[in-house]
């Protein structure tokens, strides 16, 4: 199959299923971790009261600027 034929594919598709192919062919033109993530089921274990602590905790530390910049943990591990 060539791109051609697949361009010639995609101007039959009516209008009310465009949206359709439009999430169909970007599905297909992510990496494959990417594509096994948006297929995993969602996440549905309750969020737990220490779950719920380490989140609060987390966002205050982020709204405060108590973070630690990506480049300094990679250079910290060698990495950089």
């Amino acid at each position: 199959m060539s791109r051609q034929t697949l361009h010639e594919l995609i101007d039959r598709i009516p209008e009310e299923e465009l949206a359709a192919a439009q999430r169909f062919l970007e599905y297909l033109v992510v990496s494959p971790a990417c594509r096994a993530a948006l297929s995993a089921p969602l996440d549905d274990e309750p969020v737990t009261a220490g779950d719920a602590d380490a989140i609060a905790r987390t966002q205050g530390e982020l709204s405060t600027g108590k973070v630690v910049p990506h480049e300094d943990v990679l250079r910290e591990f060698g990495l950089r």
